[in-house]
């Protein structure tokens, strides 16, 4: 058979409602990872559904427990050749949490339903489906090969993402030699655009920065203090705008990254980013001035303000509050000096009438990406563009964070991701959904990707 038969029976598995089951039963898990209360399905998710559907490709496998207590992973791997290539692949399977009577028409998260173009139910973009995508794929290869994929491939599966994936570098660390291999390739995230396929080669990091205000305990009368009490809100929002304005550009030079290279410059011309349907529109003259869209979004920093409290604003009092309190998160790219960040925030509000402003970090991912000039970069781009006929977008890395460190620094190899959502699919949200037209293409690409690994020479180390 050839590599159109496998690409075909890819999308079949998809028209026949074997994928669709498959994802069904897959999304019933309720494995969120942020609830104590789900150790049970995050193992279940592993042992009862992953496992078996490996030992149906062949691949053995087993579940690593977690070195820090958190939720288990899985190793699953299939060898045909020492000379051939072997890729490494990855996925989670816990989700975030449900947010029942939250979503549209009062969908049940648990459950996958179709309507029209959509599949809705938690973990459809993130990440079960996604990784379902790629194994309905390999088996789709295997078929066509007759029971061969024509390369080695190696999996894990952690049930951690979304809590930071705590502990997977040390897990990652402690089975380096058993996860050798000459590519990672996965996929997670959204595309540039629900209609252009996309190769990203990393991640932006992002540090959460606290920045608290305590003047006094309790509110006082704003009639009787007014304009003899310092007003913790105000200070707090001076601070703030002293970091970032209000046009979201960075005002401290330690936020900003090193200037952008005539590289990453010269692909993201290419890249445009356009929101559809369902999507907010781009707000004009926000961000960093003499940048394209593209440019602000995957090779620069930004500074965001997540959360911000004082008083009540529920039912605001005549009081001028004693304390104010903000979440602001550094969306950051490789280069960026960020174990300085936190003591230049601290440094500049001492510096500019702030010194009552307490500065700390508490959330922090990597910042990480595969360079160009990779062989696999080209080549990943390639099939995909003889499998869609479209040239997909490649970007340096995508505008969130994921551990692409873990297999980029800490394993050193070379990382791709094929992203098989959008970015309108609500993850993270209510209404979680992933594209029935992107899926079917999804299924193409990697069917096409994983024929085109087992065509290369068997002596590519």
């Amino acid at each position: 058979m050839t590599r159109a038969d496998a690409i075909a029976g890819a999308r079949r598995q998809l028209h026949s409602g074997e994928f669709l089951t498959e994802l069904g039963r897959r999304v019933a898990y309720r494995t969120e990872s942020q609830n104590p209360g789900s150790r049970d399905a995050l193992r279940a998710y592993l042992d009862d559904e992953l496992q078996p559907a490996f030992a149906q490709l062949d691949f053995s496998s087993r579940l690593i427990e977690s070195p820090t207590g958190k939720g288990p992973y899985l190793i699953a791997e299939y060898r045909e050749e020492a000379s051939a290539p072997t890729v490494l692949m990855y996925g989670h399977g816990d989700v975030v949490g449900g947010m029942e009577g939250e979503w549209r028409d009062n969908l049940d998260p648990w459950r996958t339903t179709v309507s029209g173009n959509r599949v809705y139910g938690r973990g459809t973009a993130d990440n079960k489906g996604q990784h379902s995508i790629n194994l309905s794929a390999l088996r789709a290869v295997r078929e066509a090969r007759g029971g061969k994929l024509g390369f080695n491939a190696k999996f894990i599966i952690e049930t951690n993402e979304e809590i930071g994936s705590p502990d997977l570098r040390q897990v990652c660390e402690a089975l380096r030699e058993e996860l050798r291999a000459d590519l990672f390739l996965a996929s997670d995230g959204p595309r540039l655009s629900a209609d252009r396929p996309t190769i990203f080669l990393g991640c932006r990091g992002g540090l959460r920065i606290h920045l608290d205000v305590k003047l006094r305990d309790g509110a006082h009368h704003s009639g009787n203090w007014g304009g003899v009490l310092a007003n913790a809100a105000t200070i707090l929002s001076g601070a703030i705008a002293s970091l970032v304005d209000h046009n979201g550009r960075l005002q401290l030079d330690q936020l900003k990254p090193p200037r952008i290279s005539n590289a990453i410059r010269a692909v993201l011309a290419d890249v445009k980013v356009e929101p559809t349907v369902g999507e907010p529109a781009l707000s004009p003259g926000w961000g960093e001035e003499g940048l394209s869209a593209a440019e602000r979004l995957y090779a620069w920093n930004t500074l965001e303000v997540l959360a911000m409290s004082a008083g009540n604003i529920a039912s605001p009092a005549n009081a001028i509050p004693g304390e104010a309190h903000a979440v602001l998160q550094l969306r950051f790219v490789v280069g960026t000096r960020i174990g300085q960040v936190v003591d230049a925030v601290r440094a500049h509000l001492h510096n500019n009438g702030f010194p009552m402003v307490e500065v700390r970090a508490a959330q922090s991912f990597a910042a990480s990406r595969t360079d160009f000039d990779s062989p696999w970069v080209s080549w990943a781009a390639a099939s995909i563009e003889r499998t869609t006929g479209k040239a997909p977008a490649i970007l340096p890395n995508f505008g969130g964070s994921l551990p692409n460190d873990v297999f980029s620094e800490g394993l050193g190899l070379p990382t791709i991701w094929v992203p098989h959502s959008y970015p309108g699919c609500s993850q993270h949200a209510p209404d979680e959904h992933i594209l029935l037209s992107v899926t079917e293409e999804a299924l193409g690409i990697m069917a096409g990707l994983f024929w085109d690994l087992g065509e290369m020479p068997c002596d590519r180390q």
